[in-house]
């Protein structure tokens, strides 16, 4: 499931191609995604102009005119595709986490503009396009997301707050979205491995200076990814060719049994699952 750093990447890939454009047609080629596409869908958005898109936790926002807004969430699988008229597209992906090339299966969406098109692929179907009309849903809609690692309010106070008298590890407080929006299973365990952290310690536990190191390393990790384009698992690009970078700089993720990147640590790096999610640390600088 693509994370924070690579929603961002395609926000930003989204709002470079179709920013300001108006949608000319709309094909739907299967609606049963993990929300039901809804019967009016092509009527709320036909010859709708994009006003602008954000990102919140791991959706994508459409903004249009009127309080009215698309929300996109890709699940485990789903990708966007941008395809110019006339063009030969090399680098379709917004993404950095699948195939680089338009594939030829599984195209449920394609949203045309004028000399482009956008097309929603999804073999899973986890994924969904939502559309929400006032201001007071869309707020409705994310009211049981937590802060975003960037936010104020994702504080020292906050954390100690939560996690008091709770027995679960800190590494599955960090995947619960209730908790912190945006975090996904390979960006956990890098920053705990920056925080110094064990992915087992009881959240409850933490002390004062570990809750601030735990901000600090989920600001700076995250926001290291963006800059680097997101974490390429795969090796592949996005639409403007560029290749996500930040998986070369993991220090924990899928490096089992491999030495400590820090000078000073002689630890190993190990794999172990909680709550079935792989996890990875040093079994010597992380306590």
């Amino acid at each position: 499931m693509p994370e924070l750093p690579e929603v961002e990447i395609v926000k930003q890939s989204l709002n470079k191609k179709i920013k300001f454009k108006k949608i000319q047609k709309i094909i739907i080629r299967n609606r049963n995604l993990r929300i039901r596409i809804g019967q009016n869908f092509e009527k709320f958005l036909i010859r709708k102009k994009i006003k602008k898109i954000s990102r919140l936790s791991k959706y994508i926002i459409i903004d249009f005119d009127k309080n009215l807004y698309c929300i996109i969430h890709l699940g485990m699988s789903g990708t966007i595709h941008l395809i110019e008229k006339g063009k030969k597209n090399l680098n379709t992906n917004t993404s950095f986490y699948s195939l680089q090339t338009f594939p030829k299966k599984h195209n449920h969406i394609e949203i045309h503009f004028n000399k482009l098109r956008m097309v929603y692929n999804d073999p899973r179907r986890f994924g969904f396009f939502k559309i929400i009309i006032g201001k007071k849903r869309l707020y409705e809609f994310f009211k049981d997301l937590g802060p975003e690692p960037f936010s104020e309010k994702f504080n020292f106070k906050y954390i100690k707050n939560y996690l008091k008298g709770k027995n679960k590890n800190i590494k599955n407080f960090l995947l619960d979205q209730k908790f912190v929006s945006g975090i996904g299973n390979i960006y956990a365990s890098e920053i705990l491995y920056l925080s110094r952290i064990s992915p087992s310690q009881k959240g409850k536990n933490l002390s004062k200076e570990k809750c601030k190191k735990l901000i600090y390393s989920s600001r700076y990790v995250l926001q290291d990814s963006i800059k680097k384009g997101g974490s390429s698992i795969r090796d592949f690009k996005n639409t403007l060719g560029i290749k996500g970078e930040f998986q070369n700089e993991f220090r924990v993720y899928n490096r089992e049994n491999l030495k400590c990147y820090r000078k000073q640590c002689k630890g190993l790096i190990k794999k172990i699952f909680l709550n079935n999610r792989s996890t990875f640390f040093c079994n010597q600088c992380q306590k």
